[in-house]
């Protein structure tokens, strides 16, 4: 997978995408990033990308002519660019595994109160959302959304079987995990799991994935559900 990343501050990527499996993944040519500095195709001395929000209103807003130069000179006409926002659409384990399949990803990381919408709409940018809240820029969402893209991505993780149990791939989150010491604190490995019970081990995950769902996320139980009902 290919990724253009463009930003006003380019020296924050690869970032901590730089180690441990993604970090190797790109050593190998797994995927590859490319950062664009939008700075660079400002129109005057000081590399000016922002101005006051038409309507009033506190903060700045990102130029639709400076973020559209670098566009257009970096990308191709049809191309998926990405940009990184609260209100877009929220990133699901889905939604990770359907952009998984994209052989290149444009992702353009906001700052300040935003980007003129105009070049929203003139790109075709798809805007996606990490969660209910406001960081100081798209850069750190963009980030988290690469990470979960890439570890998905084939031979980046080292048994791939392991994905298929994680919490989202199958709407339930994740049962709980133990390893050594068999005791520890006065806790205890539920015995079922020394067991070497294969059926019997699966059945005790999966009703405890059950369980952890329904008390903590009841909206995805409830899709769990419904799914059983379809």
């Amino acid at each position: 997978m290919k990724v253009k990343v463009f930003t006003i501050f380019p020296d924050i990527f690869p970032g901590f995408l730089g180690y441990s499996l993604t970090g190797k993944a790109l050593k190998e040519g797994l995927w590859s990033i490319e950062t664009v500095n939008i700075r660079d195709y400002a129109f005057d001395k000081h590399g000016s990308v922002d101005d006051t929000p038409c309507g009033g209103g506190a903060g700045m807003i990102m130029r639709p002519d400076v973020l559209g130069a670098a566009l257009e000179a970096n990308t191709q006409k049809g191309e998926r660019i990405i940009c990184m926002t609260p209100r877009g659409e929220p990133l699901t384990q889905r939604k990770v595994r359907e952009l998984s399949q994209a052989e290149s990803l444009s992702i353009v990381c906001g700052r300040f109160e935003g980007i003129d919408e105009r070049v929203l709409e003139a790109y075709h940018i798809e805007e996606i959302s990490i969660g209910d809240y406001i960081l100081t820029g798209g850069e750190q969402a963009a980030l988290i959304m690469l990470d979960a893209i890439i570890r998905v991505l084939p031979h980046v993780l080292g048994n791939e079987e392991s994905l298929s149990d994680e919490s989202f791939e199958n709407i339930l989150l994740e049962h709980p995990q133990y390893t050594r010491p068999v005791e520890w604190c006065g806790r205890k490995v539920p015995e079922v799991l020394l067991s070497g019970h294969h059926q019997k081990i699966d059945e005790w995950r999966h009703q405890k994935a059950i369980k952890i769902t329904q008390s903590r996320r009841p909206d995805l139980y409830q899709k769990y559900l419904d799914l059983k009902k379809e």
